[in-house]
């Protein structure tokens, strides 16, 4: 991979979004209620065009939306970041129907998706989720597909398998159907990145300001007909709890896995897109440290059929790590935007503040801390780069890289935080200060989106898979 920088471009835009979330994002931000979905903040992202830039941008681009909104509105960047992950198994892995019905409204900013995977008993491991999907009527076939069987494909659709490397070398999205740019939105800067769906390199992308509906990156959006339903599963009731999960139970529809085989691991797990409105599917929000819209969901025999797959049955797990690992470099990129304004506030703060017969910035402790603080920023800045990079490319190592990346950009935006908080003092710790809100917005992507110390585990077990037994 060729050193990485941002050109002039690039760096123009990034400025132009912190403007944006500073003077257009951050007072929305501030009139939304503590613990609620933000429509009107959300809706503010789609008529900017930010939402739509969700399904054309690379992995790369997604990170500067991130970091750039982070420094200058938080809830915007989470907002944003939230409509990306619970949308973006729709348009990887959707049917075209799918598509069609909730992506423009993704994009305009007038429906809210969730990606509901946690459960009471299964953050960290996924793969032990007990959210069942019990098989409603006799048409399931005998025997579920075997492990690395895929589905037969439908006539005329794509052979890239779901869960299959990421895009159709030589594809270009379908133009019926697309979401018009929305005027005054943001303009595409030159040299853009493959679709942060994960289209390989080759794949043209969709206009900017427009949202592709025909065939998925996956290959998956390309069939008429979901893969269940030629294969002859019927329909399921979804029974049990999924929590901590982020827009809930406000968000419009679910991203939702489901055991469908008992005891086959992360091999008996299928993705469903489930309506908001389905009979049977309620929600409690919870009190958090930081007051998102967070909240729990319970599933009473919640009907779902084969219109709902994503994907194919029991290859679920697919769907949550290909998203997992476009998202991750990105978790890492809010990071290092939230680290970039403590130690702005940092540097304003210790150039003016007066203490010991001069400037806080002339102590040598205090000068020592922040360009410690400055070069742990900039390193995990370049380590997310990297990693959104790869991820563009379609590198062999990105689980890898995309791990470190999040590990790296977490744990540095929290030391890079409690030191702001310590060199400003007590008044840090006064609500309503800049660093009192990131201080409690920190904390939560050392663990979402797999905890730093799974992401210790991922890098550790793609490190030994290259060395050879003894």
């Amino acid at each position: 991979m060729t050193a990485f920088s941002l050109d002039p471009v690039q760096t123009a835009w990034c400025a132009e979004l912190r403007a944006l979330a500073e003077e257009r994002l951050r007072p929305l931000a501030e009139k939304g209620e503590p613990g609620h979905v933000n429509r009107a903040l959300v809706a503010e992202l789609g008529r900017l065009g930010l939402l739509a830039r969700l399904f054309t941008s690379g992995a790369l681009d997604l990170c500067l939306m991130r970091e750039s909104l982070a420094r200058g509105c938080t809830e915007a960047e989470t907002a944003l970041a939230l409509q990306g992950l619970g949308a973006h198994p729709v348009h990887a892995y959707g049917t075209r129907a799918q598509r069609e019905r909730w992506l423009p409204r993704v994009a305009d900013g007038s429906a809210v998706a969730a990606f509901a995977l946690s459960e009471p008993g299964a953050g960290s491991d996924a793969a032990a989720l007990a959210l069942r999907a019990d098989r409603d009527d006799a048409r399931a076939p005998t025997s579920a597909p075997g492990p690395g069987e895929a589905a037969p494909a439908a006539r005329g659709a794509s052979p890239v398998a779901s869960g299959a490397a990421p895009g159709v070398p030589g594809a270009v999205p379908a133009a019926s159907g697309v979401v018009p740019a929305v005027p005054g939105t943001l303009p595409a800067h030159p040299g853009s990145s493959p679709a942060a769906s994960g289209v390989a390199p080759g794949v043209v992308p969709a206009a900017s300001g427009t949202v592709p509906v025909g065939p998925g990156p996956s290959g998956v959006g390309a069939q008429e007909s979901p893969v269940a339903e030629r294969d002859g599963w019927g329909s399921w009731r979804l029974s049990g709890e999924k929590c901590w999960i982020s827009n809930a139970p406000e968000a419009d529809f679910y991203t939702v896995f489901a055991r469908t085989t008992p005891g086959a691991g992360a091999r008996g797990v299928t993705a469903f897109l489930v309506p908001a409105d389905r009979p049977g599917l309620t929600g409690t929000p919870l009190d958090m440290l930081s007051p998102h819209p967070i909240g729990a969901l319970a599933f009473d025999a919640v009907p779902v059929a084969a219109d709902d797959v994503l994907g194919e049955p029991d290859r679920g797990f697919r769907v949550a790590m290909h998203t997992l690992n476009l998202f991750r470099p990105s978790v890492g990129a809010f990071a290092v935007g939230m680290a970039e304004a403590a130690l702005a506030a940092t540097l304003t703060h210790t150039a003016g503040r007066e203490a010991f017969g001069g400037r806080l910035k002339d102590l040598q402790t205090v000068a020592h801390q922040v360009a410690e603080m400055a070069m742990r920023t900039e390193a995990a800045r370049l380590m997310v780069y990297a990693a959104a990079a790869a991820y563009d490319e379609g590198a062999p190592d990105v689980p890898r890289r995309a791990a470190m990346a999040k590990l790296l950009a977490t744990e540095t935006a929290q030391y890079v935080v409690d030191a702001a908080v310590q060199l400003h003092g007590a008044r840090a710790l006064r609500r309503g200060h800049l660093l009192e809100h990131l201080y409690r917005e920190v904390r939560a992507p050392r663990i979402y989106e797999g905890a730093s110390e799974v992401q210790r585990a991922v890098i550790a077990k793609e490190l030994y898979a290259s060395v050879k037994a003894p």
